[in-house]
């Protein structure tokens, strides 16, 4: 029987399953409320129809309550609206968990880009030898960071696994049930989680999903490709942030660093002592029985008894396992030795850490740092700096920095933020001693601008006394003039001495991470994409020159704006001059859940991912990814759609747009994350303060998705007007790169309905404001569909667009609940005798309303 196209798939295990447990949830009354279900559809049924005759949201609202709530008080009618909310959040969770439950279903898990199809690729065109050397070196390393994108809590998402388990077993009880608890669980947090709070919800998925999913694909590869020859590359080698991701969070603490490192321990000795359990069920042989008894019993131990260290360390766990493997093949036939070879893989890939607990902090408090060390030095009586060191140029600077050595008492140290700062490098320490070298050992410095950025850490991490460090210094380039002069600050880097020597000691390796978010924040979508392809050309280059591996890691969010979309793709065009060795990356919030989320979407991610750097570094053609001529194409596009943008973001209005017509100001007060939602204490807005997440996120809110497609359309129009749309053309028809870049800003013009805010248009303040932006969306709208030959947006992925707009169409009415209310706080605001409880009201059911679209929309921020 042939398989059904993905369109079809998608609609028969998802839309129409969605549709039947829907009708069921509408049924089931909460707090008292029976009739909300009956109104909600009859809403939503308003809500399309007033669209469609170019109703605003408070027209739309006040019709509805006009209709069917005729006789209802004013009360009566808003709490109404929060039911609405309440139930609209509730329904995306139902989708949700439809969605993960026909993941395995919809998606081919044995087709392209996955580690089958790669496998019969490589023996089609002889290249298994080579794909074997290939995987004895490249691995892909997902970071999960706690980036307040995710706004399920911990019970929510424990209802979301548990209903797609039922949905898959058509267990209708056990579904009733679940949609009845779903109806009783807050969504609502009243306080701001903890940073250790954030790991601890984060490491759920490290012990449930990626535990399975990558010692799933370690073990295809041994047995596969392998087969008796031991596999000596870790493949998938996880990082975590929460807990040591210091950066503008005040809130995360040496402690805080120290106690996630210790869970991750705990947590993956868990697992090792689940599956020996297992184990011992199987294998009841004469021989086996004592020493498998031994390591349960101090794995036990090691997790359960309060002490520091574990009781048994991962050399003797691994030895035990191989000593009982050989006892089972040459006296027992072999019989379930496949399940100690999966827990002897799994020891190789998460050792006792679990995940690499990285440390960032951002360049500015090292600057701070460096100074009050020198103050205190000299205070001290330690000879460490000369008495002029402030007034030294850059480059004496860095002199002096290079030889720095010595062991500072952090606790001596009256500033706080020098303190925390020497301490989170003890940390480090400490953690390596517990968890092994893996467990952290990467500092990386956001807003990475010159050397002396770099060497200011390199001299503090000398002054706690590790005089071999083993830790690698991770610049992180954000901003597009940054991403310019990257490669100079690098080849400075690799000239000093004492860095050479230390790189020389970590393999001649170093890591360099590149900003997605900050740079579509600072330049737009195509300037921060092109700049960050041109900076990793030419650090690969002076890489190269110096004899030094160049690892990229790439700070990608959820949105095509902040480099997410489709990853893959991204890895599989780069062409061969930019180093692939490795592909690494942040993984956030929403994306965790939406891609990592069960065991199905993961093991299918992080094969796309695998298979991604395997196409570019096997099968792809060794050329560059850009000819002169495609190149100089794509060059001026970069350029004039960074005018567009940076005109766009100098207009008068830019900030307070945002900042009273969006949903700005709201992220801070949801409570999904323990990071502040700007960097800087001032009242007033600061475009330089704020973060990618929200900026991002509340463009999102707006259903406008500026950061995703903004300037794009200008810079078309520019070689469409100049006689020149032919060479556009040649360059999307021969540079996959291009393409994902156009394709993932379709994505967010798919996203996006301006129907919802054209009310704006008329408002005497921002109605010209809006008219801009809604005419660059027709204008790139037009121009992707003249360049693409596509009669409609993501025209070639029908069943991704039918999700999205599923989902859309999900929540709708919240979306028109959110501008009315929007709409109400403005004119309150501008009344002096305003009633200041209505206010609140309003203001909380903005807020309130930015769940389910965020969770809805899956990778909006």
């Amino acid at each position: 029987m042939s398989r059904q196209p993905k369109l079809e798939r998608f609609n028969n295990q998802v839309k129409a399953k969605y549709q039947v447990y829907n009708s069921l949830f509408l049924t089931l009354p909460f707090q008292g409320i029976s009739d909300t279900g009956v109104l909600l559809p009859l809403f939503d049924s308003i809500c399309k129809r007033g669209y469609g005759k170019h109703y605003d949201p408070t027209q739309i609202v006040n019709y509805f309550f006009e209709k069917y709530q005729r006789d209802a008080s004013q009360e009566e009618r808003y709490n109404l609206l929060f039911l609405f909310i309440q139930y609209i959040e509730r329904q995306v969770v139902l989708f949700d968990a439809i969605e993960d439950a026909a993941y395995r279903e919809v998606n081919n898990m044995d087709g392209r880009g996955t580690l089958r199809n790669i496998k019969e690729e490589a023996e089609a065109q002889n290249k298994t030898q080579e794909l074997k050397s290939y995987l004895s070196h490249f691995k892909i390393r997902p970071v999960l960071t706690a980036h307040p994108t995710q706004f399920y809590p911990g019970a929510v998402l424990g209802i979301i696994n548990d209903l797609s388990e039922a949905i898959n077993a058509n267990d209708l009880e056990m579904i009733k049930k679940l949609l009845s608890q779903l109806g009783k669980t807050p969504f609502f947090k009243k306080e701001k989680p903890t940073p250790y709070d954030e790991a601890v919800s984060l490491i759920w998925y490290l012990e449930n999903v990626f535990y399975k999913s990558s010692s799933y694909i370690f073990n295809y590869l041994q047995q596969n490709l392998f087969k008796e020859g031991e596999m000596d590359n870790e493949i998938i080698d996880l990082g975590f942030w929460p807990g040591g991701d210091r950066d503008g969070n005040p809130f995360v603490t040496t402690d805080t660093t120290l106690r996630v490192a210790s869970r991750l321990r705990n947590s993956i000795i868990k697992n090792y002592y689940r599956d020996v359990r297992e184990i011992r069920r199987r294998i009841t042989f004469v021989g086996t029985e004592k020493p498998l008894e031994d390591i349960e019993q101090r794995l036990y131990d090691s997790v359960y008894l309060p002490d520091e260290d574990a009781k048994i360390t991962k050399e003797e766990l691994l030895a035990t396992l191989k000593e009982v493997r050989d006892l089972v093949v040459e006296e027992h036939e072999s019989l379930y030795v496949e399940k100690l070879d999966d827990l002897i893989n799994k020891i190789h890939m998460f050792g006792f850490h679990f995940a690499t607990l990285d440390i960032r902090q951002d360049s500015s408090v090292h600057q701070h740092a460096m100074e009050e060390i020198v103050k205190h030095t000299k205070a001290n009586g330690q000879n460490l700096f000369p008495d002029n060191y402030a007034t030294l140029s850059e480059d004496e600077k860095i002199k002096v920095l290079q030889g720095v050595h010595g062991k500072l008492d952090a606790s001596s140290i009256t500033d706080e933020i020098t303190r925390k700062t020497l301490e989170s490098i003890y940390a480090m320490q400490t953690i390596q001693e517990h968890n092994g070298e893996r467990g952290s050992n990467r500092y990386i410095i956001s807003h990475n601008e010159t050397k002396m950025d770099m060497m200011e850490a390199f001299a503090m991490i000398h002054l706690t006394g590790w005089e071999e460090p083993s830790v690698d210094i991770v610049p992180l380039f954000e901003t597009v003039p940054d991403l310019k002069v990257a490669h100079e600050v690098m080849e400075g880097l690799y000239k000093n001495p004492e860095y050479a020597k230390h790189l020389k000691a970590r393999g001649n390796k170093q890591t360099i991470m590149l900003g997605f978010s900050d740079g579509t924040k600072d330049g737009g979508y195509l300037m921060a994409n092109w700049s960050i392809f041109k900076a990793k050309e030419m650090l690969t280059q002076v890489s190269r020159e110096h004899g030094i591996k160049v690892i990229f890691f790439d700070g990608r969010g959820g949105p095509p704006a902040r480099g997410g979309g489709k990853t893959h793709q991204f890895y599989a065009s780069l062409g061969n001059t930019i180093e692939d060795q490795e592909i690494q990356l942040t993984v956030q919030g929403q994306t965790i859940s939406s891609n990592f989320g069960t065991p199905d979407s993961c093991q299918y991610n992080l094969e796309q991912l695998l298979s991604s750097g395997i196409f570019n570094g096997i099968f792809a053609e060794k050329q560059k990814a850009f000819p002169d001529q495609e190149r100089k194409t794509m060059e001026e596009l970069a350029e004039v759609s960074y005018k567009t943008y940076s005109d766009f973001k100098a207009h008068p209005k830019f900030l307070s747009y945002l900042e009273r017509m969006s949903t700005l100001k709201y992220y801070a007060k949801t409570n999904i994350g323990s990071r502040p939602s700007k960097r800087g204490t001032s009242d007033k807005l600061d475009f330089s303060d704020l973060r990618a997440i929200p900026f991002v996120g509340s463009w999102s809110q707006l259903k406008q998705n500026v950061p995703g497609f903004y300037g794009v359309g200008t810079a078309i129009e520019h070689f469409e007007k100049n006689g020149k749309f032919d060479q556009v053309k040649h360059l999307y028809d021969n540079s996959l790169f291009f393409r994902t870049l156009l394709e993932n800003s379709m994505m967010s013009l798919t996203k996006s309905f301006f129907g919802l805010t054209a009310y704006m248009q008329k408002d005497p303040e921002f109605g010209e404001f809006w008219t801009m932006i809604h005419d660059e969306f027709e204008r790139t709208k037009r121009l992707l569909l003249k360049l693409t030959g596509f009669d409609t947006l993501m025209q070639e992925e029908p069943a991704g667009k039918a999700s999205i707009q599923e989902r859309e169409r999900i929540v709708l009415p919240l979306l028109t609940i959110q501008q009315f209310a929007l709409k109400q706080i403005q004119q309150l605001e501008k009344d002096p005798d305003a009633n200041q409880e209505q206010l609140d009201m309003f203001q909380k059911m903005v807020t309130r309303s930015l769940f389910g679209n965020i969770n809805a929309s899956r990778n909006s921020a």
